[in-house]
């Protein structure tokens, strides 16, 4: 048996951006990327702190050190420039893995959307 579990999390970061003409997905600053141990192309949950509308997408890199937070394709109708997100990726394992997996959390300057 496995179970999911929360992998790693970017809490509370600004939408910098909101592409409605492009394909779909999420741009990341590649420095938040790799603090949170994210890997392009991979699912996530964007949780929309301004609204309450969630979704489930894909990650894209953005321009390391940029802050770049930008919601592509239809994702740009729920979420808004200047709107405060979560990001949560997940993982699936066994529970007796789970009893010492520690999720990867990040807290960046929501103005700046930089690694405190």
């Amino acid at each position: 048996m496995t179970i999911e579990i929360l992998k790693s999390k970017i809490h509370n970061v600004t939408v910098t951006g909101a592409n409605l003409n492009y394909m779909g997905s999420v741009t990341i600053d590649e420095e938040l990327m790799d603090a949170a141990g994210l890997v392009e192309h991979e699912k996530v949950h964007v949780l929309n702190r301004n609204n309450g509308e969630r979704l489930v997408t894909y990650v894209i890199r953005g321009k390391k050190g940029s802050g770049e937070i930008c919601l592509n394709g239809p994702a740009a109708r729920k979420i808004q420039v200047g709107d405060v997100v979560i990001i949560m990726a997940f993982a699936t394992i066994t529970p007796e893995e789970a009893r010492s997996f520690v999720p990867r959390i990040i807290f960046p300057d929501t103005t700046t959307n930089k690694i405190i």
